[in-house]
Parts: C-alpha cells; sequence; structure tokens
C-alpha cells in the first residue's frame, strides 16, 4: 500500500509539473521520493493530523560550500561515498580526492536562484526514459537539478535558469514556498493538499499551493496585488468616515482577503458581503472568517478556541453568498461596490451601475493589461470600443479608456460620476468613481467624453473640441506643425477617451489620513505622489486638512511658490453652511471654476523620450523647477518615473529642455556653440 500511495503521489507531482512546464521537453520530470530527499513529518495521534507540517529541501541545494561537504565526514578516516552520486557512478574514495570531487563536478556548476545554490545531482531521482515496453527501473542514470521553488527536477543548467524565470514572472519565489513572514505556518488537510496561511494587513488567509495560477486552482491569489487592496480598503475608510453604517460587497471574492480586512479593521462601519460563484472560493471563505474569527452570518457555528469548551465572541460578522456577480448587484442595493473580476470587468459595469445608491463607490480593477496597455488592439475595440495606439503615455490612456467604459455604462443607467482616483501600475489598471444620480449628471458625464488627436511624428496630443459640426482641418487643433512639413497623414484619431480629471486631491488626502491611521506604510508615499499630481504640483502634501498660504516649500530640492487650497466644500463638509459673498471675494481660488484652471493637464511628457541627442539633460528635479519659474504648472506623475505632467504644449516643453541641456563633451552651452562652429567651417 505505500508503495502505492507513493507512486500515486509522483503521478500527481508529474501532472502538476507537465502543465506548469509545457514549453520545454522531456528535460523536465518530477523528482520521485528516494532516500535522498527527507521526507515530510507528520505527527497523527489517534487518527488525528497535526496542524504543522515541516518540509526539507534536496540535499543538493546548499548554500555554501562547506555545507556541501557537511553532508560527508571529510576529516574521518577509510573510503567514502558521494553524497550526490550514485555508487556506480561514483565510487567510494579518500577525503581528498572526494573533496575535490564535490568542488568540482557538484559545486562548480550550481544555479543560484535567492541565495541558495542548486549543484548538479546523480543520485536516481531521475532516469532515462525507455521505450514504451522497457523497465523504467533499468534506465539509464541522468544528471539533473533540483528546483528550490517546486522540486521539479531538469536536466540541463539552460533548462533550469529559463524555468527558474517563469517562477518569478509569476510571483513563485523561494519565500513564498520556505517558512518565511509571509507564510507563517502550513497546515496539512486531509485531502493530502497542504493549506499556506498567509497573513496581510492583520488578516489570516489560507492558500492553496498553486494559488499563484488560475488555471489550477479556483481560489486565486496574487501577492503583487497588495497596492491594489490597501488602496481599495483607504478609499472605503474614507466613505465610512462619512456615513456608515455601509453595505459593501466585494464582488469576487476569490479567498476573501480583501472582505475581511475591510470586516476586521472598520468593524461597525460597514456590512460586508462578499460573493463568489465557485464553491470551492464560497468554503474557502468561510474557513478564512473562522481563522480570523470573524461569524459567518446565517452560519450556526461559532469560532472556538482549540482545545477549550469556550466560545470566543466574533469581532466581526460578514455575509457570505454564493450567486453570479451580475445578479446580486441587480438584487441588491449597496453604497460601495468592487469589481475584480480576472481580466476585463466591462461585462460587470451594467449591472454594478443599476442599484447603486447614490453618492456611492464604485471602484473597479482591471488586469486585463494585454489590451488596455495596447498589445491586443483588436480585444481593445471589442471590449471597450476604442481605437488606440501605442504611445509614451499609455498608461494614462488605458486609465481614461476604463473611465469611458465607466461613464457610459453609468449613463445608461441615468447616472454620472465623479472620479476620485485612476491608477495603471504594472500589472493593474484601478479606477474609484463616485455615483452621482439624475439625468443632469448622466449627461454631464457623457459629455465629457472625446476623441484624442495624436500625432505620430512628434506624439504631441491634445482633445478634440466638443461638437457635432464638421471641421475642415482638424490638424489645426494640434500645437505643432509636423502636418505642414511632413508629407500624408500625420496625427490619427483615438478614443473615445474621458476627457476630466483623473483625481480628487480632498479625497485622496483623507486617504493619506486613513493609511496612516491604519500603518499601511507601504501605500503612503503613491497616494502623496498622486495627491501632487492631482494638483500638479510638487510640494509636498500635509495629512492634515485645513490651512491655506502663499507659502515657499521645497520637496526634492525645489522651491516652488503656490496657492495652497482649504478644504473645498464637498459631500465632506459636516457644517452645511452656504459662505458669503464677503468670504468668497476674499479668496482667489474660489472664484476660479474647477473645470478650468484646477483641473490638472491632461497627460504628460517623458524627459528621456523628448531628449536632445549629444546633449546632457538636467537632472529631473531641476527641470520641474525651470518649467515652473518660466510660469507653467508642474509635477511628476506615478503613470512614469521619467514622466513630467505640465500644461505646457511640447514645443515649450523642448525649449525649456534645449535651454537648459548641456553637450556631452563640453561644460557650458557658450563653449559647445563656438566649438561646433568651428568643426563646420573645418567641414567647409
Amino acid at each position: 500500500m505505500a508503495e502505492l500511495k507513493e507512486e500515486d503521489t509522483g503521478q500527481l507531482h508529474q501532472e502538476d509539473a507537465n502543465i506548469k512546464d509545457t514549453g520545454t521537453d522531456e528535460s523536465e520530470q518530477v523528482s520521485t521520493p528516494d532516500t535522498s530527499t527527507k521526507p515530510v513529518e507528520a505527527e497523527a495521534n489517534n487518527g488525528q493530523t497535526s496542524s504543522t507540517v515541516t518540509s526539507e529541501r534536496h540535499v543538493s541545494i546548499q548554500t555554501t560550500l562547506e555545507g556541501l561537504e557537511e553532508l560527508v565526514d571529510l576529516n574521518g578516516a577509510g573510503r567514502k561515498s558521494c553524497p550526490l552520486c550514485h555508487e556506480e557512478k561514483f565510487k567510494a574514495c579518500y577525503s581528498h580526492k572526494l573533496r575535490r570531487h564535490l568542488q568540482n563536478l557538484h559545486w562548480k556548476v550550481y544555479v543560484e536562484f535567492e541565495g541558495q545554490r542548486m549543484c548538479i545531482c546523480h543520485l536516481p531521482c531521475r532516469q532515462h526514459k525507455s521505450g514504451l515496453g522497457g523497465d523504467q527501473t533499468q534506465g539509464r542514470l541522468v544528471a539533473h537539478y533540483h528546483c528550490v521553488v517546486c522540486s521539479v527536477t531538469i536536466a540541463r543548467k539552460t533548462d533550469m535558469i529559463s524555468h527558474l524565470k517563469r517562477h518569478i514572472n509569476k510571483g513563485e519565489t523561494e519565500a513564498s514556498y520556505s517558512g518565511n513572514s509571509d507564510v507563517p505556518f502550513v497546515e496539512a488537510v486531509p485531502g493530502g493538499q497542504a493549506y499556506e496561511i498567509m497573513k496581510e494587513l492583520g488578516t489570516n488567509v489560507q492558500l492553496m499551493p498553486n494559488h499563484t495560477t488560475p488555471q489550477k486552482t479556483d481560489t486565486y491569489f496574487s501577492r503583487k496585488m497588495k497596492t491594489n487592496r490597501q488602496l481599495v480598503f483607504c478609499s472605503l475608510a474614507v466613505l465610512a468616515e462619512q456615513r456608515n453604517p455601509l453595505e459593501c460587497l466585494d464582488a469576487f471574492g476569490a479567498t476573501g482577503i480583501m472582505g475581511l480586512q475591510w470586516a476586521k479593521h472598520l468593524r461597525n462601519s460597514v456590512k460586508v458581503t462578499i460573493n463568489d460563484i465557485n464553491e470551492a472560493c464560497v468554503k474557502m471563505i468561510k474557513e478564512n472568517c473562522h481563522l480570523n474569527h470573524i461569524r459567518v452570518e446565517g452560519s450556526r457555528t461559532a469560532c472556538q478556541l482549540d482545545g477549550a469548551g469556550d466560545v470566543e465572541s466574533p469581532i466581526a460578522s460578514v455575509e457570505v453568498v454564493k450567486m453570479d456577480a451580475n445578479v446580486i448587484m441587480h438584487l441588491r442595493q449597496f453604497d460601495y461596490i468592487h469589481l475584480d473580476p480576472f481580466g476585463t470587468s466591462v461585462n460587470y459595469l451594467d449591472a454594478a451601475f443599476r442599484n447603486v445608491r447614490n453618492l456611492g463607490i464604485v471602484s473597479v480593477t482591471s488586469t486585463d493589461t494585454g489590451s488596455l496597455y495596447s498589445k491586443s488592439l483588436n480585444v481593445t475595440l471589442r471590449h471597450y470600443g476604442c481605437q488606440i495606439v501605442r504611445t509614451e503615455y499609455y498608461k494614462e490612456l488605458a486609465a481614461r479608456m476604463v473611465l469611458a467604459a465607466v461613464a457610459r455604462a453609468a449613463a445608461r443607467c441615468n447616472k454620472g460620476i465623479e472620479v476620485l482616483l485612476a491608477v495603471a501600475l504594472e500589472h493593474f489598471v484601478l479606477v474609484v468613481v463616485r455615483v452621482l444620480r439624475g439625468p443632469t449628471q448622466a449627461d454631464e458625464s457623457a459629455k465629457k467624453l472625446r476623441q484624442l488627436l495624436h500625432c505620430q511624428w512628434c506624439e504631441e496630443r491634445v482633445f478634440l473640441k466638443p461638437g457635432s459640426m464638421v471641421e475642415e482641418n482638424l490638424y489645426r487643433q494640434l500645437p505643432c506643425q509636423c502636418h505642414g512639413s511632413m508629407p500624408g497623414k500625420t496625427a490619427v484619431e483615438l478614443g473615445p477617451l474621458w476627457a476630466g480629471p483623473l483625481f480628487n486631491s480632498g479625497f485622496l488626502r483623507q486617504m493619506l489620513v486613513a493609511a496612516v491611521q491604519h500603518n499601511m506604510e507601504d501605500i503612503q508615499p503613491l497616494v502623496k505622489s498622486l495627491f501632487c499630481e492631482a494638483d500638479c504640483t510638487t510640494l509636498k502634501p500635509s495629512p492634515v486638512p485645513g490651512y491655506s498660504s502663499l507659502s515657499s516649500q521645497v520637496e526634492c530640492g525645489v522651491v516652488i511658490k503656490t496657492l495652497q487650497r482649504v478644504d473645498e466644500a464637498d459631500t465632506s463638509d459636516q457644517s452645511g453652511k452656504r459662505k458669503t459673498a464677503g468670504e468668497d471675494s476674499g479668496n482667489v481660488l474660489k472664484k476660479l471654476k474647477p473645470d478650468t484652471s484646477l483641473e490638472h493637464p491632461a497627460f504628460y511628457y517623458s524627459i528621456h523620450r523628448h531628449s536632445i541627442r549629444g546633449m546632457n539633460m538636467p537632472k529631473l528635479n531641476k527641470f520641474l523647477q525651470y518649467l515652473t519659474e518660466a510660469g507653467f504648472r508642474v509635477s511628476r506623475t506615478h503613470f512614469d518615473p521619467t514622466g513630467v505632467r505640465t500644461d505646457a504644449t511640447l514645443v515649450q516643453f523642448k525649449e525649456v529642455l534645449t535651454k537648459y541641456s548641456v553637450p556631452t563633451y563640453s561644460s557650458t552651452p557658450e563653449s559647445s556653440a563656438v566649438s561646433s562652429d568651428v568643426t563646420r567651417r573645418q567641414t567647409l
């Protein structure tokens, strides 16, 4: 029976390895149990399985050469066998010869990954496949490596390096499978699989071993989306401060970590509903609720202490629902809805805006970066109805494209939107909007959907003016003169896109306060950069609102004088008092329309993309100061680390860049001009 179990386990591992590495040939094979691999130790008493499982790596995986030599006593007398070779491969010899063998054959050809060195192994972990009718046990031994992440055996060193790169691209590192801080312990389950317990923001969740691969598991979980979860949490915390209790929905629960974080930290301010259509996910969510001492509404079982009969009082309660996301959003009303499907979210936008309450918030996470980042243009046209091309500002283009789809879905339900936040990072695009009920608000939002005119030569761009009249020459709206100097058509029409602002500075300031209160240090720099980008300034934001002055502040060595706004009278104002005309006359910023001068400029320019060949550019912070001194609004952007958001045109942007750039082989612009004239005369 034990041999049968080992064979079944080997077959399951073989199928898992074949699915994971479909691109390789027969050079990868799963290691079968042998005497060199220390087995998983589990304690069983009276038919009960212990709660912890400890696993050891293969003996060929070491960190130092001394660790490899410690596998055998080289100081002792007599002949000794190699711990990584079969007796037929390398016979027993004396210590000095065995030491040279370990160094030259095993250690010199190792593959390193996160400090762990995988030495080559000649043990019978892997054998050459014989014919269909041959005996596997009589096959030829094959030298191989043991993967430190998934224990797969791979024959070639180049194949092992490619295999490890695939682990890195999927986010599967050695730390994900060892007992580090992200995975405190592993719990054994009767089904033969081990649940990993991961802690994030004080919330514990169980994870399957293949949780990072959506094709292999139903309870998908990605550690790379931690920033996304924290941004969504802060937006919900801001809304909970304005009104409570809130009815909020996590439409795609998976492991339920996002809804559990809402319930655990916001407690009575929110009524959390976690939904998923998969039965395995619903079961996993309920187990994670009990793991965090959170009561599941409608469940008769209560959280009990291990080994005691006392019942723990739950710290919060959530409702777990097994239903299609579109169905539950059509049936019930919510104040906060978060959509995070695997891929595009356009299929769920109509249902989300169907019953969301007035002044509620809808947050949408889109992970179909292939279509959003201009890699699959036909898919983009199918899902979002937009014509786009690859540009230097493709991330902001993706955010405006998602917002256009959100605005159209809201308008179909006679609702408008106010954009609170739009973030586009490597793995996702997140937009957070406030819902404004009424056909008037819907019309105002629909008017902000415009076409974008993009020059393919200089990459200048401008939104087309609203109106239904056909203009004779659209090139007149572009600030550049490429059409007059270049033959043929030089510009393309993109969109329709969202032409309104992408940020709300007051909401971002409250999000920063929420991030500080809940000790979210990871996203605080991002929220600060978003706040500066919303106001198009390089001033460092203050988490305490309520002051206004004409002051000089220093940010990254740049001194800029601007007006700081007091908290604007928005929906979060609790006083409800109308300001008099005398008070409004003293504030210059209140007189300006928010749709004109207070909006941040659309799009940005990359300083590296528009650099001048043969010239050394100024430092980015210095260049921001030069643009400010020239009278332009300027800020950095989170979309591109080398991008500059400014209201200057591309021609003005290049003029300032050229003025303060220095030739590569000279120290001053004057000397470079003289040297260039001398060389020109010599050539003539």
